[in-house]
Order: C-alpha cells, then structure tokens, then sequence
C-alpha cells in the first residue's frame, strides 16, 4: 500500500500520464485563480470594512451632543448659554456633576478622542485607553478645519500614534460649520478590523482548499472520460502491425481534436499499408526479375558447357561436328552479350532517365531506316506512310532502337511470306504519333497489361523460337518514357498488333526564332 501511495504521489508531483498533467494543470490554474481572488477580496474588503469603520465614527459622534466637546474644548462658550447664566437656576456647583465619558462610546478599545481647538491646542479626553493618539502639526490641525468649516468633505486616514500603532482617524467639527471654534479627532485602532479581515481570508481559504479537493474528485472520472476516445487511438496503435494495417480507427468520436487524430492515424495507415503494397510487389518483381535474369544466362550457358563436353569427348576430331559446336557456342554468346547489354541499357535508363535530345526530323530518319527495315523483313510486305513531316527535339539513336524493337516484335509474330508491316508517322494536336501495325497472331487481351514488364513474354513456354528475352518492350518504354510520352498498344487475337507512340513535339531554339 505503501508503494501505491507513493507512486501515485510521484505522479501527482511529476506526472508523466497526459490525464494527470491537464488535472495538475487545470487544478493549479484554479488555485492561481482562487488566489487572485482572495487577494483582490482581501484588498476590497480592507477599504469597505475601514470605510464602513469611520462611517460608523462618525455616525455615533453626531448622535452626541456637541457641548460635550465645545464645553471641553472652550469653557467660556458656557457662559454664553442664556440657560446657564439665568439667575434662578442652579450654580455650577449645585447641579449635578456627570463626566461626559461615561458614555459607551468613550469604553470602545483602543478609541482615542481629541479635541483641538481654533489656537491649535489639543485636548484627550480618551477614556482609560493605553494607547495614545496620532497627532498632526498645527498647520495640518487648521488646514482640516478650514476644509471642515467650507464643507469639503475629509476622508479617514490610516496613522501611526507614538507607540507604532496604526489608528484609523476620522475628523469632525465641533460644532455647526462656519461657527465650530474646535476640531474632533477620533481613532481607532485597526488591529481588530484587520484580524476580521484575516478571519474573512482564512474562511476563504478553506473554501477554496474544498473546492480544489472536490474539484479533484470530480475532475479526474471526467477527465478519464474525456480522455477514453484518446486512450482508443493509442490501444489501436498498440494492436497495429503489418498484418493489421486494413483496420481503422472511427473517425468521429465526438471530439474535434480526437477525430483529426483518427483522421491523421488512419491516413498514415493507408500511406503505410500502400507502401508496404508497392514494397510487395517490387520485392515480387526483383524476385521474379532475378528469377528470369538468371534462367535467361542459365539456357545458354547450359548450352555452351553441353558443347564443351561433346569436344572434350572427341568430338574435336570431327571437322564437322567441331564447326557446328563453334556455331552454336558462337551464337549463345552473342545472346548472353545481347542480354547483357539490355540489361546494361535498362539499369542506365533507370537511374539517369535525362536524354540528349537534338534536332531531329522523323520522316528522314524513318526513310533512313526503311533499308534495314526491308533486310529484316525478308519477304514480308513493309509499308511507311509519312502523313506529314515531324521536326522536335528528339534522342535519334534510342527512337532508332525502339523501332527496331517493335519491328522486330513484328516480324517474329507474323508470317515470313504472308506478313504485313505498316509503319505509319503523323502529327496531332502538337504530338508526333508513331505507329507499328502488323496482320500477326495478334496478343491475348489478359496479356497487354504485363506487355511492359521486363522478362513478360506472352507465350506460356520459355522456347526460343518467337522471340529474345523480354526486355526489347521494357527497353522501349523506358526510352519513350525518357521523352517524356507515351506507348500503348492494341490488339486482337488472330488479327494482328499495333504498337502507337506519342511524342511531345519540342522545337529546337532555331525553330523557334523562325
């Protein structure tokens, strides 16, 4: 139990959990709070109860009669009373003597009562008080009755008496204004209005301190209710691994924060889940890349090692056996450098796809190539047809090599006596459109989205009778690619297969000038 109180004293000390950091935070925001309050009540309060302090002076020593001070203050204003000076009425020796600070007022503690008078002589008349009164300097005495007679109204004052003690001190005439001859000063010590003030804050306090604690009791279940959409994300990104990146997290929870936070973590889901797709299936293409890569070099190296034996048997003897040995060991080489060199082409494709493009006109390099063209074609029909001439900048050398691929492609799809080859050039909508079209076997149509693919070849059988390794159409891509445009093909089983290149046309600085 021990440990349990002081773990959870740490983390209400030092949290570290989000749910104890807003309570900590919003409890101490709360206290900051009750604190400013209880120091601006502290401050309103001393003023209304010090206020309400000398109203109350000045209050009971108007209830009183004015010659208990005049008769203190200056003796000779009762023998200016007709009452006092009739013949019948008694001496002051034989009526009856009353001190005037028998009064309650005068038994208030800590109550100091001064008379000062027009000369500025002062007078106590405090009653049995050990503390004495605040004084002033005669000109201040005569300054506050001058103020006094012209009916200006004279705050109290907060002084200091001889012994230190502060005294609230309230003013008042000794009389009606502009005939009052003396000044009444009364003061009280503010001890007891302070200690009510202290009494007030304390209360306050404790309030405060069960507010806070009911404010902890009942903020942290909320809090935790609050925070229980958030605790959901964190659960679903605890279970979420590669085999659960399809799983999503509710996207309205009720709360705006929270639901951006479901939307950002879905989204990173989707993101992770595509790019461990896209990871898949290049991991498969490398896979099956390297699989093929492997098979192409493996035929013909097969091939040349059975022929190495065959010599090595004897066979070497034979000048005719020895011959078509060397031929075909000849030829298998030629098929490991082509591949070898395709291979080469499409890894400098891939990593600097940027060609040297120059000024380039189509039509003369297609009439250029229609010899090599006719050679390849043996005895199948060839056709150009040159709808308009097409001047860009273009990279002659690869545009050559992918005309020969498609060619060729041709050619070993169709008939070597029957075989028709159109090769068509024309110019749309600032586009140079290349067209290969023969009257071939034609390609199936689930075939035609993997025609690009390195090592695709559409025949279920790795035989070489129709065809190289599968890298002529990849290589071709990837150079129309590097130009920026784009090589599509359609086809029809039986029918035969059109190959169509587009080209953006970019004219050379010299054109443009023209």
């Amino acid at each position: 139990m021990s440990r349990l109180r002081l773990g959870a004293l740490i983390r209400l000390i030092a949290p570290r959990s989000l749910r104890y950091q807003l309570l900590n935070r919003s409890l101490l925001i709360l206290a900051v709070l009750l604190m400013l309050i209880g120091v601006l009540q502290y401050v309103i309060m001393k003023d209304f109860v010090f206020q309400n302090k000398a109203e109350a002076l000045n209050a009971q020593i108007m209830s009183m009669p004015m010659e208990w001070f005049t008769g203190i203050a200056n003796p000779e204003m009762d023998n200016n009373r007709p009452e006092l000076n009739d013949p019948s009425a008694p001496s002051p020796a034989d009526r009856p003597q009353r001190d005037h600070r028998d009064s309650s007022f005068f038994y208030q503690p800590g109550l100091s009562i001064l008379i000062i008078d027009e000369a500025g002589a002062i007078t106590d008349i405090s009653k049995n008080t050990e503390s004495s009164a605040p004084l002033l300097s005669t000109e201040q005495y005569a300054s506050i009755l001058d103020q006094l007679q012209k009916h200006k109204q004279i705050d109290y004052q907060i002084m200091n008496n001889a012994q230190g003690t502060e005294q609230l001190v309230v003013y008042r005439l000794a009389g009606p204004p502009g005939t009052a001859q003396a000044l009444i000063q009364v003061g009280t010590e503010t001890e007891s209005l302070k200690q009510q003030l202290i009494t007030q804050l304390a209360i306050f306090a404790a309030l405060s301190a069960l507010a806070l604690a009911a404010g902890l009791a009942l903020y942290l279940p909320l809090l935790r209710r609050t925070l229980r959409p958030l605790s959901r994300v964190v659960l679903a990104a605890q279970q979420t691994d590669v085999g659960s990146l399809t799983k999503r997290i509710p996207a309205s929870q009720g709360q705006e924060e929270i639901d951006r936070l479901s939307d950002a973590f879905n989204g990173m889901l989707e993101r992770l889940d595509s790019s461990f797709e896209a990871e898949r299936k290049t991991t498969e293409k490398m896979r099956r890349f390297v699989a093929d890569a492997s098979h192409e070099l493996r035929t013909p190296l097969t091939s040349i090692h059975g022929f190495l034996e065959v010599l090595l048997r004897g066979a070497a003897a034979n000048p005719e056996q020895l011959n078509r040995a060397l031929n075909s060991m000849q030829l298998e080489s030629m098929r490991i450098n082509k591949l070898v060199e395709d291979l080469l082409s499409l890894a400098k494709l891939d990593q600097d796809p940027q060609l040297q493009l120059t000024e380039t006109r189509l039509e003369e390099l297609l009439l250029e190539m229609e010899p090599q063209l006719q050679l390849l074609a043996g005895n199948r029909s060839v056709r150009l047809a040159i709808a308009a001439p097409v001047t860009g900048l273009f990279h002659a050398d690869k545009l050559k090599q992918v005309l020969l691929n498609l060619f060729l492609n041709a050619v070993q799809h169709t008939d070597a006596e029957a075989g028709e080859i159109r090769i068509s050039l024309a110019k749309q909508e600032g586009q140079a459109v290349l067209s290969i079209s023969d009257n071939g076997s034609g390609i199936e149509s689930e075939h035609l989205p993997y025609l690009f693919e390195r090592f695709y070849r559409s025949e279920s059988s790795r035989t070489r009778k129709n065809g190289g390794a599968g890298l002529g159409l990849a290589i071709s891509k990837s150079i129309v690619d590097a130009h920026k445009g784009i090589i599509d093909v359609h086809s029809e089983p039986g029918e035969g297969t059109t190959f169509q290149i587009s080209l953006p046309i970019q004219p050379s600085l010299k054109l443009a000038n023209d």
